[in-house]
């Protein structure tokens, strides 16, 4: 017959008890290790502030807007992954000219979106921007790689004349 004595009991439970110390103080470093490294060497870019962007029309259902450039100043307002903000339209270049909007001939918009962290590639920003032209609202949609806290660039999409091309936003104007 085998025997259980006390000692026996009390031996297992102090090393049950240390295992569970163990795994408890293992998963708090591990807890902290992934922490750090997600906030202080890997941490979102920043995007809240003031921004100038440029984009250019490529593509077109309406000819006339073929290589148009327009340019934007944008406040963003970043919490954690979310964005949001507002614009104006500051400048257009296209077949009918070259002008600079000031005052109430500025189209304004509302921005929102969101980060995208990507630890083994590029950052990216997703910006929708609904914008209230003259005599109709539409929709601009922004994909942008992060190169930096002063700089990206991308792809626009947009619901006026199907148009999309190239985005750039910088924190300098241009």
């Amino acid at each position: 017959m085998l025997g259980i004595d006390g000692m026996s009991i009390g031996l297992f439970f102090l090393n049950f008890l240390y295992s569970v110390i163990a795994t408890i103080i293992g998963g708090i470093v591990l807890a902290i290790f992934f922490f750090l490294t997600k906030e202080k060497i890997f941490p979102l870019p920043k995007v809240n502030g003031c921004w100038y962007f440029e984009i250019e029309t490529k593509v077109t259902e309406y000819i006339p807007y073929r290589g148009m450039i327009l340019r934007y100043v944008a406040v963003l307002w970043q919490e954690g992954p979310y964005i949001k903000g507002t614009l104006e339209k500051i400048y257009e270049k296209s077949s009918t000219g070259e002008r600079n909007y000031v005052g109430e001939n500025r189209t304004r918009g509302v921005v929102s979106g969101y980060l995208e962290k990507n630890y083994l590639s590029e950052d990216r920003v997703v910006l929708h921007v609904v914008e209230d032209g003259h005599g109709r609202e539409y929709t601009n949609f922004y994909s942008l790689v992060v190169q930096s806290n002063h700089g990206m660039t991308g792809e626009f999409s947009s619901t006026v004349a199907g148009q999309s091309g190239n985005a750039k936003w910088q924190r300098t104007e241009f």
